[in-house]
């Protein structure tokens, strides 16, 4: 088999355009926040260099940024919790279903909608039974008056139902990741271990899940991510509201930014999401790296 050798100046010519322009959409405008968290700035007047002041202010005396970090690991370990389901679901699809790509076709739909045509369909489903709400609708025809809630004016389970959105939202999503690894995976192997007698659940537990922990990590990292950068359903939904009760950094960093004017404090909040989104990649795939050492 002969190999194109492509001289290394060769392949940087195709490469730098790229990579400028990477750095210049992704490097710059974090560098640019990083140099604007230490400043005192309303966009209108001069800049005045405070230092370190603002991450004080954001670290101890905002009493909405530590809520709001808490709302958006929150946010971060449910949309988590949901990739275990999805691999279990393409691993029952992928033997058990014809045609299962139509079928994960159709779970997709939710993730090419807008966010703005979900939320205010969640809104409208969320909303009192005199409004029209279909979910307090459906418990009062059910006789469980008792159990209906105004969804997202309660502070304590405003979170939740944001939560359960987003779940809903990019089930397809995670779906469709961990399917495609689920069918990358050789049928010669499904076949060498039937005759060891491992096969259904047998099978999954010591074949396809093990071989499909790359793809999983992948649904991972970005659910994690993601969610850490949570604002438009959040934003679309409740405002933040009520009572900063479903605040995520993102949505407290917009406030502080643009409603606020304080661009040098918004900057900050800014620089502790990518510093958070930082650390807690490293971490994953430390871990990740330990159990595909383990398991692959």
């Amino acid at each position: 088999m002969n190999v194109l050798k492509v001289p290394a100046r060769t392949i940087a010519v195709f490469v730098l355009p790229c990579l400028i322009l990477y750095i210049g959409l992704v490097f710059v405008p974090i560098l640019v926040a990083v140099y604007d968290s230490l400043l005192d700035w309303d966009s209108i007047n001069k800049a005045k260099f405070i230092g370190l002041d603002n991450f004080k202010t954001m670290l101890f005396h905002d009493t909405n940024f530590w809520p709001s970090v808490r709302h958006t690991l929150g946010y971060a370990v449910f949309s988590m919790l949901e990739i275990p389901v999805c691999l279990f679901v393409a691993a029952l699809m992928n033997r058990y279903v014809r045609k299962a790509n139509t079928l994960v076709s159709i779970y997709f739909v939710p993730v090419i909608l807008s966010v703005v045509i979900i939320g205010q369909l969640w809104k409208t489903i969320y909303n009192p039974a005199d409004m029209g709400g279909m979910l307090n609708g459906i418990l009062n025809s059910l006789g469980l008056e008792s159990w209906t809630r105004s969804w997202l004016t309660e502070p304590k389970i405003a979170m939740y139902c944001l939560y359960f959105v987003s779940l809903w939202q990019y089930f397809g999503y995670h779906l469709l990741i961990q399917y495609t690894g689920v069918q990358n995976i050789p049928t010669e192997v499904y076949e060498a271990a039937k005759i060891d007698g491992a096969e259904g659940f047998k099978a999954d537990w010591y074949i396809t899940y093990p071989m499909v922990i790359p793809i999983f990590k992948i649904s991972i990292v970005l659910a994690f991510i993601g969610s850490l950068q949570a604002f438009d359903l959040v934003w679309v939904m409740t405002g933040g509201g009520p009572a900063h009760a479903t605040d995520t950094i993102s949505t407290h960093m917009y406030t502080q930014s643009f409603l606020s004017l304080k661009y040098g404090y918004g900057s900050a909040l800014a620089t502790s999401l990518v510093f958070i989104c930082l650390v807690f990649t490293v971490f994953i795939n430390f871990v990740f790296k330990k159990v595909e050492a383990k398991y692959t």
